[in-house]
């Protein structure tokens, strides 16, 4: 961990003792002659905002777009003006609810620097804020060499002492999300996704625990690389998110599957906080970054519409904004008639087997937090799955198949090059 907070913000300050940092109450900040105006509020966003689950945090990975003049901005700003002094009207917007530092990830800030923008904001804001690409990236470019192995690739004291403590600290109460992009990996790596799923585990396991101090804080990783959604992969990363009280960061991003394929995992992770990121458009492919910003230009209007992704989107988040309700009722249901003293969390079937001799089911099992095998046995065994299998989905037998000379595709594994 930091050994010293003596560089931040209130340089003057007597040492403080060690162990847990308390985040600071922010400051108000005094109004700048540099001030950005907010555009006044409309009536027919109030109303939204009204409509919309209160946990509902949407927001944008920067403030700094001259073209929102009109839409956020009272008047024309440059880019400079906004990045230094926009915050404040930016979060002043009815439905801009959260913002994301993406700036984190290109140079670590400071505890300084996160207390100041906690200042700027409302108590109902929230910040999402990515990992320094020096954690996050398992490669980092030499002078004169290249690219070469990161040796701190994932390392959990740098982890904690440049990202998680200064963010924690900083912003409080309205630190929302820390989230892991991991850039995209070398092959080396990806011939291994087991090994990076245990290293991701490894580090997490490190962090400290925000149940108390940030009891709705996420952490979340997000992956570039779309191995980690095959049906062999997602399950023991589903296992290591849930051991280390962390999520999966919905990335709809060029790079990775479209949002149907990441379902099964968010399913498996259900009921719990939603993380998306949303980048762009599919059609830019995994490399149209910068291609895309020079088509959308100012961001003042929508270029590509993509109404199948934002639909999926709006019923992935309506279904999380509600699962406290159903999860609520699961709770009171089962304690008013004995069963949830039955229930074993986080425990995957291997394999049951009826027998006949002893008359009863053997059921091998195996703990998700702990790795252990348990053994089971019952004299009724019911299974209550469907047909619906994670790894290899049911598949009707149609008559005639074999004439049919057309590409058949089943749609829990739809190809991403398929229109």
């Amino acid at each position: 961990m930091q050994k010293s907070f003596s560089h931040g913000l209130f340089d003057d300050d007597p040492p403080q003792p060690q162990g847990p940092k308390v985040a600071p109450t922010p400051r108000p900040r005094k109004p700048s002659k540099h001030a950005v105006a907010a555009v006044a509020a409309q009536r027919e966003h109030e109303s939204l905002v009204a409509a919309l689950p209160p946990t509902l945090k949407i927001g944008t990975s920067s403030w700094n777009y001259p073209g929102w003049a009109g839409f956020v901005w009272d008047g024309e700003f440059d880019e400079t003006r906004l990045s230094r002094h926009g915050l404040v009207a930016y979060a002043q917007h009815p439905l801009l609810r959260s913002v994301s530092l993406d700036r984190a990830f290109y140079k670590p800030l400071t505890l300084a620097q996160y207390a100041s923008y906690a200042a700027q904001v409302p108590e109902h804001f929230r910040f999402t804020v990515k990992a320094p690409s020096l954690i996050a990236d398992a490669l980092v470019r030499e002078e004169g060499r290249g690219l070469a192995e990161n040796s701190v690739f994932l390392d959990p004291d740098l982890a904690i002492a440049q990202f998680v403590e200064p963010a924690i600290a900083g912003l409080g109460q309205r630190l929302g999300a820390l989230v892991f992009q991991i850039s995209p990996l070398p092959s080396f790596l990806l011939e291994r996704p087991d090994e990076v799923i245990a290293r991701i585990g490894h580090m997490l396991s490190a962090l400290p625990d925000l149940r108390e101090r940030l009891p709705e804080t996420v952490i979340a990783v997000e992956f570039r690389d779309p191995v980690f959604c095959a049906p062999q992969w997602w399950p023991p990363l589903v296992d290591m998110l849930r051991a280390n009280r962390a999520t999966y960061c919905l990335g709809l991003h060029g790079k990775m599957p479209p949002i149907e394929a990441q379902l099964p995992i968010l399913r498996a992770l259900w009921p719990g906080p939603l993380i998306c990121r949303w980048n762009l458009h599919r059609k830019h492919g995994a490399y149209g970054y910068e291609t895309a910003k020079q088509l959308y230009g100012r961001f003042d209007r929508i270029v590509d519409d993509d109404v199948e992704t934002r639909g999926a989107l709006a019923r992935v988040a309506a279904a999380t904004a509600s699962a406290d309700k159903i999860l609520r009722y699961l709770r009171e249901t089962s304690t008013e008639y004995g069963v949830d003293a039955h229930i074993r969390y986080q425990h995957r079937v291997l394999d049951a087997s009826w027998s006949t001799e002893e008359a009863h089911w053997t059921v091998e099992v195996e703990r998700g937090d702990t790795g252990e095998r348990v053994t089971l046995t019952a004299g009724w065994l019911f299974g209550a799955t469907g047909y619906y299998d994670y790894a290899e989905g049911f598949t009707p037998q149609f008559a005639g198949r074999e004439r049919f000379a057309g590409e058949i595709v089943h749609p829990q594994h739809w190809p991403e090059d398929l229109d």
